[in-house]
């Protein structure tokens, strides 16, 4: 142990910033013999560094934070991560009976759920809900054994979607049984969150009409943050995504009460 005074507080946890530059993962205990400070101390560093979003805590440490998510053109986000898209594409389908109500919502994962619902001939009487013109088109084939009702709104062209102002006219009146919410980002502190607002509030709305919440991300999408807040964890019933993502992800999630799914990619 040094007779050296320990560092101030700022000065510590900017040289953990610049060890996590060098590194991929910090340990909370090799930490605490670097900087001779206890183990509560670091974890206290590490979680006053996560909250100015410098760094993302996990068990026994820290990583560093992803690059905050950007909005990609639709046709641009439907190529990244296909196979993934409709594994949880077909797990979501297979959750849907006839005679069900639900809300499809924007995304190119969302859209897989629709192509995969167009699919099964042996659902009748199922009535869906969409701001989304190409869910709307993915399903048309799959009339009149569903019914798709377009909410109506101002048009997105980059994500082919509808927003305010008359989108929520249909989605306040309406109480449907599930929800299937696409996302940017699912992380176990922050929630759900959005690269959009406009589309956020939409997914604020979707998630009021529904009895139950059911958020569909590929596995790239876990740990992420984006711009807008669309709900906590607390308001989704079960996540699905796929089969390759990040076991320690998981767990954390599963940690917080959350129910995960986890859908098998075919080669």
């Amino acid at each position: 142990m040094s007779d050296d005074p320990p560092l101030p507080a700022r000065v510590r946890r900017d040289r953990m910033l610049e060890l996590l530059r060098e590194r991929d993962f910090l340990r909370v205990s090799d930490l605490a013999v670097r900087f001779e400070v206890s183990e509560v101390t670091v974890r206290g560093d590490l979680d006053a560094l996560e909250r100015r979003s410098q760094l993302r805590r996990v068990r026994g440490g820290a990583v560093p934070r992803s690059t905050a998510p950007i909005e990609r053109p639709f046709e641009e986000a439907e190529v990244a991560a296909s196979s993934q898209k409709h594994a949880i594409g077909r797990v979501a389908a297979a959750m849907v009976t006839d005679g069900d109500s639900l809300v499809l919502d924007v995304g190119t994962t969302t859209t897989a759920v629709a192509h995969a619902l167009a699919r099964r001939d042996d659902l009748t009487d199922v009535t869906v809900f969409t701001s989304s013109l190409t869910i709307a088109l993915a399903l048309e084939a799959a009339a009149p054994r569903l019914t798709v009702v377009v909410t109506g709104g101002t048009l997105r062209p980059k994500q082919h979607s509808l927003v305010e102002p008359l989108a929520n006219l249909v989605l306040r009146s309406i109480h449907v049984g599930t929800a299937f919410l696409g996302c940017n980002g699912v992380d176990a502190e922050r929630g759900v969150t959005n690269v959009n607002l406009p589309e956020t509030e939409i997914k604020k709305l979707l998630i009021g009409a529904s009895e139950n919440r059911v958020v569909c991300v590929d596995s790239t999408k876990l740990g992420q943050v984006a711009l807008a807040h669309v709900c906590d964890l607390d308001d989704v019933d079960l996540l699905i995504t796929d089969d390759g993502a990040d076991p320690q992800l998981v767990a954390t999630l599963r940690e917080t009460g959350l129910e995960v799914t986890l859908a098998p990619v075919e080669p």
